[in-house]
């Protein structure tokens, strides 16, 4: 065992190293990341030292059940560009223009509104997606209008990563965790109340901040709205849309939820390339969704699940599950799972952490009770951990790394600060929620 701990420790550390120093480097212009390389280091050295044989990581690969990581880096990738489809064709971007405009002079006007158009965008979306989308278009409106980018952005990163909780596509995260119990997307809508009062209390507390910035007027050009391709605006919505439909009836026809939205994507992919023969030109389009797909995503996740599973083998992941789930009330579990997850979010990462709480609570000893409680609260603490340090998630990471290519100026004490005073009420309040609804 001690090996083991050893192992993933140096390869956590290993990840923050490179998260905070070097996540990514440049190749003939382009940013490659590279943080993902210290978990793919780990996992190697666990296969080699004999941690874990090749055969138990292909099992585990390659098995059957719904945690099966390979389904789910499909339901996530399928989705992810599904999105970045409709960016590609400006639709986002519409619709941030427009909400512009209906802010008229006011500032306070404008980030209540972009906050609510940012919340439903992520609800049928997912986080990443629309941080990837808003982050550049605040930047240019704000040195356009000349006023302070920060209250819009800050407010942008917590919508994002709050209310991707309500809806188990939200975030890879949610996945994840919920697809290994069986959860399916109506059992899961039992979030909404818990996203709710997350959403309302982070909205409240974001404002009492960033009150006074917001009473200058706002007086900017006024943008102009992007042409958009109606046919295949519609086709890009109809998929979108019809495959959120279909993952929210998908229990009831015993259909897994990965397979719905590799067939959707693949359709969409089908739908673009014939309109694109017929009218004679190229599918860029396709070709920019694949290209700004998160790809590093894969080797990240498939090498902390190696890792996780020789945790798992050694005991580990058991011995961690004794320890959270020492308190036997579901308020107590609820507290030790939310708020352990929340802050190893921000150790190792989001995901990693939720790879390693998937394996700690399907270890609980049948008949706790508790297991419900544990699993929702992991949830909770892998979405809003997001916003307590920048390491607390990729988006974060991503977050980041626009402001310094568009010249904001958001120091890491700063992340923490404005973190820190949001995402405790707000993780306060989602836990109060889960109490209520379980």
């Amino acid at each position: 065992m001690t090996a083991v701990l050893v192992i993933f420790l140096l390869s956590c550390g290993g990840l923050l190293l490179l998260v905070f120093c070097k996540p990514a480097v440049s190749v003939r212009g382009r940013r490659v990341s590279i943080f993902w390389t210290a978990p793919l280091a780990g996992a190697l050295c666990m296969i080699l030292t004999g941690q874990i044989s090749p055969g138990e990581v292909a099992e585990g690969l390659t098995g059957a059940g719904e945690v099966n990581p390979l389904k789910i880096l499909v339901l996530f990738f399928s989705m992810t560009m599904m999105s970045v489809y409709l960016d590609e064709l400006g639709f986002f971007r519409l619709l941030a223009v427009r909400i512009l405009r209906r802010a008229g002079g006011s500032q306070r006007m404008l980030f209540f509104l972009l906050y609510g158009l940012v919340s439903v965008l992520t609800v049928f979306t997912s986080n990443d997606i629309i941080v990837l989308t808003f982050t550049p278009f605040i930047c240019h409106f704000a040195a356009s209008a000349r006023i302070d980018p920060v209250p819009y952005l800050v407010s942008e990163f917590v919508a994002a990563n709050t209310w991707s909780m309500a809806l188990i596509i939200g975030n890879p995260t949610n996945i994840y965790l919920m697809s290994g119990a069986g959860i399916s997307f109506w059992q899961y809508t039992l979030m909404l109340l818990p996203t709710g009062l997350a959403g309302a209390v982070s909205c409240g507390v974001l404002y009492l901040l960033f009150r006074r910035r917001l009473r200058a007027p706002l007086d900017a050009r006024e943008e102009s709205l992007p042409r958009i391709d109606r046919p295949t605006e519609i086709i890009g919505l109809c998929h979108l849309g019809g495959c959120i439909l279909l993952l929210s009836v998908s229990s009831f026809l015993n259909l897994p939820m990965w397979l719905i939205t590799c067939c959707f994507f693949g359709s969409l992919v089908l739908f673009t390339m014939g309109i694109s023969f017929f009218r004679h030109r190229a599918p860029y389009l396709i070709g920019r969704c694949f290209v700004r797909a998160p790809w590093d995503l894969a080797p990240f996740v498939l090498s902390m699940f190696v890792l996780v599973l020789a945790l798992e083998k050694h005991g580990v992941t058991a011995a961690l599950g004794d320890v959270l789930t020492s308190p036997r009330t579901v308020a107590g579990t609820l507290l030790s799972f939310g708020g352990s997850s929340f802050l190893a979010a921000n150790l190792v990462n989001n995901i990693p952490m939720s790879v390693l709480y998937r394996s700690v609570i399907s270890a609980l000893p049948a008949g706790t009770g508790n297991g419900t409680a544990a699993l929702y609260a992991a949830v909770v603490g892998s979405n809003l951990g997001a916003f307590f340090t920048p390491m607390g998630a990729l988006a974060g990471i991503m977050w980041t790394g626009q402001l310094r290519d568009h010249g904001v100026p958001f120091s890491f004490g700063s992340f923490v600060r404005y973190g820190a005073a949001v995402a405790i009420p707000a993780l306060t309040a989602a836990l109060l929620g889960l109490w209520i609804v379980l």
